[in-house]
């Protein structure tokens, strides 16, 4: 049934103008908003933190009538350490440099490179799997600090030892999420690669490991804080004279209290900027391709 002359409805199924398979409107969200929502966000949390510590300051004040270091006295020491006063014989750089690139980066750097090789074996090879994963869980359950006796016999006392315990306890979710990450590979992208043709290292290298990588990044970043943990407890027992847990543990031993908070506040930053930093870009990329695959 046409419609009448002077009849004002228009029939939008008969008009080839309009595609119907595409949104009418394309929002995008301003990406200056999204960063001012973002920050708006993190201030929010920044705030919720302050008050908490506040209000805790004040707790312990009328219950035990000892003093407990406020936000501003630990953001003067900061800025007091920052200019270059002396921590227990060095400064906060040198301990941040000593935990960080001395020992945290030599022990993750080379969880990662055996972690992810391992992984990408065990995650093709059912008989390797089945031989060394059971290994691998046992890795995953034991405490970071239980490594201690075990790198004071191996090493002694000294980096080395530090290093050691860091690779142990990153290298098991690294090796469980990379092997986990290449056998959950959809199957049905398999038998397509084969169809079309592909080798096996292309469908390894071009099929299997970019599915994989979301789920091997997640190993990595749970590495990192397994990695970053046992690194500030090492410094504490092992015996070594520079770094962050070592400021922390002698800061305790001489009520420095405004110190130990200042170490524990680089610690957290350090660790938030890594996250930020690598991880993030990381999923961000990722996510990227998938949508642009």
């Amino acid at each position: 049934m046409s419609a009448a002359p002077g009849d004002r409805r228009t029939n939008t199924m008969s008009r080839p103008d309009i595609d119907f398979s595409q949104p009418l409107f394309d929002y995008r969200e301003n990406r200056l908003l999204r960063g001012l929502r973002g920050a708006g966000r993190n201030l929010a949390a920044l705030g919720l933190i302050i008050a908490v510590w506040y209000a805790l300051v004040l707790w312990v004040r009328w219950s035990r009538g000892t003093d407990f270091p406020t936000p501003l006295q630990c953001l003067q020491r900061l800025l007091s350490l920052l200019r270059g006063e002396r921590l227990y014989g060095y400064t906060i750089r040198q301990h941040l440099v000593s935990s960080f690139l001395q020992r945290w980066l030599a022990g993750y750097g080379l969880a990662v490179a055996v972690g992810l090789v391992a992984g990408l074996l065990v995650g093709i090879s059912r008989p390797l799997r089945e031989l060394t994963m059971p290994l691998t869980y046992v890795l995953q359950l034991i405490p970071g600090l239980a490594w201690v006796p075990v790198a004071l016999l191996l090493f002694g006392i000294g980096n080395t030892a530090t290093v050691f315990m860091i690779f142990v306890t990153a290298l098991a979710p690294i090796i469980i999420n990379t092997s986990g990450g290449i056998q959950a590979v959809p199957p049905i992208y398999l038998r397509a690669a084969r169809m079309m043709g592909a080798s096996w290292p292309r469908i390894y290298l071009q099929v299997m490991l970019p599915a994989a990588l979301p789920v091997i990044v997640n190993g990595l970043r749970i590495g990192f804080a397994n990695g970053w943990r046992v690194l500030i407890a090492a410094e504490m027992v092992v015996g070594v004279g520079l770094g962050l847990g070592y400021a922390i543990i002698q800061a305790r031993w001489s009520l420095d209290f405004e110190a130990a908070f200042v170490c524990i506040a680089v610690i957290c930053a350090v660790g938030i900027a890594f996250e930020k930093l690598v991880f993030a870009v990381l999923e961000r990329w990722i996510t990227e391709r998938v949508r642009g695959n």
